[in-house]
């Protein structure tokens, strides 16, 4: 399993969340850690930047891997994360 770490932006994100899709969010999350196989139709490369996107639901998670580790850099709903 990759080791995941969060960055500010993101835990701020999180928190500010409704429990339950915060939750949900962070399982998907852990999910992907461990069986990327398993939700890689929901994970696409961002264009014009570098990272890639988790789609969960109405909500996106940007993040970066680097090998062991999952990077998350961001956590929004999907009218604002790209902004």
């Amino acid at each position: 399993m990759r080791r995941i770490v969060y960055q500010t932006q993101a835990l701020r994100a999180l928190r500010a969340l409704p429990v339950g899709t915060a939750a949900r969010i962070r399982g998907k999350i852990e999910q992907y850690a461990e069986a990327p196989a398993s939700l890689a139709a929901n994970v696409r490369k961002l264009q014009g930047r570098d990272g890639y996107r988790l789609r969960i639901g109405d909500y996106r998670v940007i993040f970066d891997e680097d090998g062991a580790v999952l990077d998350i850099l961001d956590i929004g709903h999907r009218s604002r994360i790209y902004d």
